[in-house]
């Protein structure tokens, strides 16, 4: 059955999920809303959804430090210090921390990157485009999907989780809300690099994080 915009709108304004969510849904359930808010139900996305406006002061700072050459300290914030002394919470934090040491995210979230950054990406992209020879009638959607592309590399919540690349962050995050009741933030990240900015030789240090997140 083909989904339409108007049922992935008409599943989002029901359970609050977002649309990639939505659309998943649907697609998982043949196109029945009911079973699709079951579906959502179940995941816990319809749950953290409701929860996402709600309030995060409370939280932990997280630090990991790989090697003594990569450091990152990370903010997560919780609605209340119970969670945040949850285990699961704690280790939800070290994995973020190990995650900005491993892939080196600039920004949190999308909504984080200055218009001007995306404009300048934009028009680099589409220059790309253009010098590869592509009608200029596709290069458009050519750089649509190569700025996503871009974002999935910068942004820390839609990057691939480097303990199971078939997850995002953002999924994750969605998942840890669900399954500890509040609402989650990750706000902010440093991540520090020695000799960064200085000439150096090129060292795989994100695959080295990974084994380490592995063990």
């Amino acid at each position: 059955m083909a989904i339409t915009a108007a049922m992935v709108k008409e599943l989002r304004e029901e359970t609050g999920a977002g649309m990639l969510d939505c659309k998943k849904a649907l697609v998982e359930t043949d196109g029945n809303i009911e079973e699709a808010v079951e579906y959502l139900r179940k995941k816990g996305l319809s749950k953290a959804a409701k929860k996402a406006g709600r309030v995060a002061a409370e939280g932990i700072i997280e630090s990991y430090i790989h090697g003594g050459r990569i450091g990152v300290l990370v903010e997560i914030n919780s609605e209340t210090d119970f969670v945040a002394k949850n285990d699961e919470f704690k280790q939800f934090a070290k994995d973020i921390a190990m995650q900005v040491a491993a892939q080196n995210p600039k920004y949190v979230s999308r909504e984080e990157v200055p218009s001007s950054v995306v404009e300048k990406e934009k028009q680099i992209l589409k220059e790309q485009a253009l010098n590869e020879g592509k009608p200029e009638h596709i290069v458009e959607k050519m750089v649509e999907g190569r700025i996503d592309k871009h974002f999935k590399e910068i942004c820390l919540l839609d990057q691939p989780f480097i303990k199971d690349p078939d997850v995002e962050v953002k999924e994750l995050l969605k998942e840890k809300i669900a399954k500890l009741g509040e609402n989650i933030v990750i706000r902010r990240f440093e991540r520090y690099e020695v000799g960064e900015g200085v000439e150096k030789k090129e060292e795989n240090f994100a695959e080295e994080v990974a084994k380490q997140m592995n063990k």
